[in-house]
């Protein structure tokens, strides 16, 4: 480990600490979806894509190898290609081997996973200069050197964007949009709205790994902040918010139970819940309005004959002064 990963490391647990504090002082209590992927819980959610219930993967994915090969065909040759939370880049290779770029920047939080991540995908592609960045990307993100002169493809799977409030979605895009300047390109994907019979299951598994998943988060408080949080006193809970249109994810209570976090002590009442994270599901005039508010314009969208998921390829327009 280098000084520069210790320090970004190092600057990672202290948001986590704040985060999570700040978070079960509040009522209600919520903690930022980001902290449920270390590396524990990076491969649970790997886990989590490949079972029956969990559509979304399966589905990206099969767009992605529709039509990742017009995307090569709009977006030109010598680009970089910047992923943003690339957690184990299963998809990846698909975008890589249509579009050919000459850098790939992946960007996660847990710099464990993208390590082993990226050591897997180097050895498909020994030609291809990978240059990782473990940050969180809701911050600016400094492009490393390969990718500075370079114009750029985004890179945003997996319905990610659905994770975030729209207010924090909008905010995100137009970072995205600075860090990779105007002109550049973003694919992205975008889980659409669907049956409640359909959504719930995705979230809560018969096999309990998305349980698995959102306790393993009391797992890292515990070991990280000195936390004594019981699990066994907690249950995943995932319901659908059909006002806000999305699955929230909440660690709930299962009886009355006092803990301490960080030195401080908390108390929460039988089910009283911990908010931990959300997925947004819209409608196709929702994707391009949320788009749209960041200076991204769409210029192609693909959808499955389900129509359950849709795949977005964006341009970043010029700022306009006025219409």
């Amino acid at each position: 480990m280098t000084d520069s990963d210790a320090g970004t490391t190092g600057a990672l647990d202290s948001a986590f600490r704040a985060d999570v504090l700040r978070g079960l002082q509040s009522h209600p209590r919520a903690i930022p979806a980001r902290w449920l992927y270390d590396h524990a819980g990076s491969g649970l959610f790997e886990d989590i894509t490949d079972l029956p219930e969990y559509y979304p993967t399966r589905t990206e994915r099969g767009l992605l190898e529709a039509h990742c090969p017009e995307v090569a065909e709009i977006a030109g040759t010598g680009h970089a290609v910047v992923e943003f939370g690339s957690g184990s880049s299963v998809k990846t290779p698909i975008l890589l081997r249509a579009v050919k770029p000459a850098v790939y920047v992946p960007i996660d939080i847990s710099g464990e996973f993208l390590r082993e991540s990226n050591a897997v995908l180097a050895k498909d592609f020994p030609d291809l200069d990978i240059s990782p960045v473990e940050a969180d990307f809701m911050h600016p993100v400094e492009m490393p050197e390969a990718a500075q002169k370079l114009p750029r493809i985004g890179f945003f799977p997996g319905s990610t964007i659905g994770n975030m409030v729209p207010r924090t979605g909008v905010d995100l895009l137009r970072r995205m949009r600075e860090n990779l300047g105007e002109g550049a390109l973003l694919l992205i994907g975008m889980d659409r709205v669907k049956d409640e019979e359909i959504l719930v299951p995705a979230y809560d598994d018969s096999a309990g790994v998305t349980a698995d998943f959102n306790l393993n988060l009391i797992d890292r408080i515990n070991r990280e902040i000195g936390g004594d949080m019981p699990r066994e006193k907690f249950r995943h809970r995932a319901v659908w918010n059909a006002s806000h249109s999305r699955i929230e994810m909440h660690i709930e209570a299962l009886e009355p139970v006092d803990f301490t976090v960080g030195g401080e002590r908390f108390h929460m009442e039988a089910g009283e819940t911990i908010h931990t994270e959300n997925s947004h599901k819209f409608a196709p005039r929702d994707q391009r309005l949320l788009l749209r508010a960041a200076g991204w314009e769409p210029i192609r969208e693909w959808t499955d004959e389900k129509g359950w998921f849709s795949l977005i390829l964006a341009e970043a327009t010029p700022q306009r002064f006025a219409p």
